[in-house]
This record gives structure tokens, C-alpha cells and sequence, in this order.
């Protein structure tokens, strides 16, 4: 590191970036800023994609305070204009592969980079989710973060309770989806999200659902999901999927409704050991429930 290069990290693209000091004024794609915060970096902004709208989706914000933190818009709806309105030192974005910006068009992320640096965190399916948060951790460690033993140790212990609960004869079948309005929903394939194939790894019995097109969900219509038989569904809350209170007219989904164990899910998860414990809580108490219901 030379003397005029105080800060550099090489992010999920082999790309280093360099400054003359440590980044203060961090924009980021609001997955990315919420796993900061819970690592005590504070955003100066944060930007969402397509799915979002024009405020930010308080299933992806965290323990982030939104009213505190500028939000600069969403997706395609963003230009460089924009995101550098608030002079930021540094953007952190996410890729779900192959090294694309996810959520910018990829014009907009090209010359943004000739302004500013920029910081991409792969968040796809080749990473395990504890490498997802190990890589947003040492960003946060050269940002000036310190650890979080805590939150760690909160971690470790409800791991091994799902590992407990997953070891019995009995197993309660889990299903993930996001709702897609009256007619269907997207099945979640489990192996292709990594916060799924944690639970998958700790024994959850995860339903998988039919081969068929779609990478990431089987699309089906509810009474195809209620067949599935689950006693705990994990369902998507992101603001782009259907609020669970506008599907109770649909007897398939009430059905489901009243047979599971309702779980929120964020497809798009803070990548930090507090809000992962609190994810895997949730379900271990739906789990452990179901087991003795």
C-alpha cells in the first residue's frame, strides 16, 4: 500500500479499490447498507432495485432507521446524477453473479464507477451465506467496524437447536414462497437461496418443489402448494410480493394458512449473525412447535 493509499479492498469481482483515506460517506444497495449498519457502519445512503419503489421496503431495511438514512430511489429510475447527489466516497453493491451491479442499469453502474469507487459483494447462489456475511464483515472491518462476539454467539446457539431439531425421526415439512397474487405462488427452490440452504444444512426438512422452468421458484397455483402438506411456510414480505392479509378470499391459501406455521421471509436477507439468529429463531419456534403439535 503506498503513502498516498491509506484504504483498499478488493471486492467479488477481483477489482481493487483504492482512497487516500477511509470511505465515510458510503452509498449502498439497501441489502448492503442494512448488513453495514448491523456491523455499526452508517450509510449515507441507500438505493434499492426494480422490485422497490419510491420508499424504502422495510423488509429489506433491517435495524436500519430509514427516516435517518437518505434514500435516493430505485432501479432503473436512477441515473449518476443521482446517486452522487450526496457526495459519497464509496458505493457498495450487490451481484447475483457474474460480476453484474444488481439493481442499476448496467450504463448507469458503468460510468458511476468513472466517479466514485465501487465495491461489488456477491450475494448469489455459489456462496454459502457465512461467506456472504464474512465478506460484508471484513468490508465493514476496513471501514472501521469492530466484531460482533454477541451476536456470533446468539448465532452459534440457535444453529444448534435447529441441528437438534432437525435430528429427530419426525420433521415437520418447511416450505419457502412469495406470494404472486390470488392465483399463485413462487415455490422457492431451496438450494438456490443461501439462506434456505443453511436450514437445508441444520437438518430442516425443506419441501423442494416439481423440476420444471425457473431457476430460483416453481410457480404454482396454491391449491398445487397446499398439496405440498407443510406445517411451517416461509413467505416472502418483500414489498414486491403479495401482503399474506389480501390472500385470505383464496380457500387454498386460507387452508394453508390455517394447517402452517406462517414465517416471514426476506429473500433478500441482511447478511449479519444478529438478523440471521433472528431469522433462524423464527423458525426454529415454528419447527418446534409443529414437532409437538
Amino acid at each position: 500500500m503506498s503513502e498516498q493509499t491509506v484504504w483498499q479492498f478488493s471486492d467479488d469481482r477481483g477489482q481493487l479499490s483504492t482512497a487516500g483515506r477511509r470511505p465515510s460517506r458510503v452509498l449502498a444497495y439497501v441489502q448492503a447498507g442494512a448488513t453495514l449498519w448491523d456491523h455499526g457502519i452508517r450509510p449515507s445512503g441507500i438505493f434499492g432495485s426494480d422490485h422497490d419503489g419510491a420508499v424504502p421496503d422495510r423488509a429489506k431495511t433491517g435495524s436500519l432507521p430509514p427516516d435517518e438514512v437518505d434514500y435516493l430511489g430505485a432501479g432503473s429510475a436512477l441515473d449518476v446524477d443521482t446517486l452522487l447527489r450526496g457526495a459519497p466516497d464509496l458505493v457498495v453493491a450487490v451481484s447475483y453473479g457474474g460480476g453484474h451491479v444488481y439493481g442499476l442499469a448496467p450504463e448507469t453502474a458503468k460510468h458511476l464507477e468513472e466517479h466514485v469507487p465501487v465495491v461489488v459483494v456477491d450475494v448469489g447462489q455459489a456462496r454459502s451465506f457465512d461467506g456472504i456475511g464474512e465478506r460484508f464483515a471484513e468490508l465493514a472491518r476496513s471501514l472501521g467496524a469492530g466484531g460482533t462476539p454477541a451476536a456470533t454467539q446468539d448465532l452459534d446457539t440457535v444453529r444448534d437447536r435447529l441441528r437438534a431439531l432437525g435430528a429427530g425421526p419426525s420433521r415437520p415439512r418447511v416450505l419457502a414462497l412469495s406470494p404472486a397474487g390470488q392465483e399463485q405462488a413462487h415455490l422457492a427452490r431451496p438450494r438456490m437461496w443461501p439462506e434456505l440452504r443453511v436450514l437445508t444444512e441444520l437438518g430442516v426438512d425443506l419441501v423442494e418443489p416439481a423440476e420444471g422452468p425457473g431457476a430460483n421458484w416453481s410457480t404454482a397455483g396454491w391449491a398445487a402448494a397446499a398439496e405440498l402438506r407443510p406445517a411451517v411456510v416461509l413467505t416472502d414480505i418483500r414489498s414486491n410480493a403479495t401482503p399474506v392479509d389480501r390472500l385470505r378470499s383464496n380457500a387454498d391459501w386460507s387452508a394453508l394458512e390455517r394447517a402452517a406455521a406462517v414465517v416471514p421471509w426476506n429473500p433478500e436477507p441482511v447478511c449479519s449473525p444478529q438478523t440471521h439468529a433472528r431469522f433462524l429463531t423464527l423458525v426454529a419456534d415454528a419447527v418446534e412447535a409443529a414437532r409437538q403439535g
